[in-house]
């Protein structure tokens, strides 16, 4: 089952971390390229700071810097590709190993945080390994998924067990004690007793699959 991963990542050489941390109200995003190469230290970012001179100069002193050309720009805000050093400690090439994409990144107190698109929760882990052999601090915030074949509705429900888990959870049918007969719960969708109960036992089922099981047999 593909994951969506919410993290914050930390590391005094993390890219552009010397920068952020020397410059006050400095705001870091990666902007989203075509370029997959693993190996790749160039990325576009934009910068928002309101003093060009000032920034360069913090740019210049980054050890995580290797070379910077900015390509454009507007009253407070830089866009540069900058190529990183050696010494850079970068997520991107494990998360490219593994067939993820980083759709997201934005500096956040003294690190990054991002968000990750990845096949499964073995390429998370490895992530987390990668991580804790180079010393980065990698906090999950928050994991979600769906299966591979559905199309639009988390956790591989449909959206028919989508309504019915929504209408008998907002009934009170799955409370103690319930607050409505499962026949009621049918009437209001114009279901018979029997089909709701089916659509509710496969919604529960494949929402258990999902959600703990990694996505197995799901239907």
């Amino acid at each position: 089952m593909s994951i969506t991963v919410k993290a914050y990542a930390e590391h005094e050489h993390l890219a552009l971390v010397p920068t952020l941390r020397r410059a006050d109200d400095l705001e870091i995003k990666v902007l989203t390229q075509a370029n997959t190469d693993p190996g790749s230290h160039v990325f576009p970012f934009l910068l928002e700071y309101d003093d060009v001179g000032e920034l360069e100069g913090f740019l210049e002193a980054d050890p995580t810097v290797d070379d910077y050309h900015l390509v454009d720009e507007g009253e407070d805000t830089h866009i540069y590709y900058i190529e990183h050093s050696a010494e850079t400690k970068l997520l991107s090439p494990v998360v490219t190993q593994v067939n993820g994409f980083m759709s997201s990144a934005e500096t956040k107190c003294r690190g990054w945080f991002v968000t990750l698109h990845l096949p499964d929760r073995e390429a998370l882990t490895t992530i987390w390994e990668y991580s804790e052999e180079y010393d980065v601090s990698f906090d999950i915030v928050e994991v979600y998924g769906r299966a591979r074949n559905e199309t639009g509705v988390a956790y591989g429900l449909t959206e028919e067990q989508v309504e019915a888990l929504t209408v008998a959870y907002d009934c009170g049918y799955f409370s103690e004690p319930r607050e409505m007969a499962l026949s009621d719960i049918a009437d209001e969708i114009g279901l018979s007793s029997t089909a709701m109960s089916g659509r509710l036992r496969r919604g529960m089922r494949n929402l258990i699959s999902a959600a703990l099981m990694d996505g197995e047999d799901i239907e």
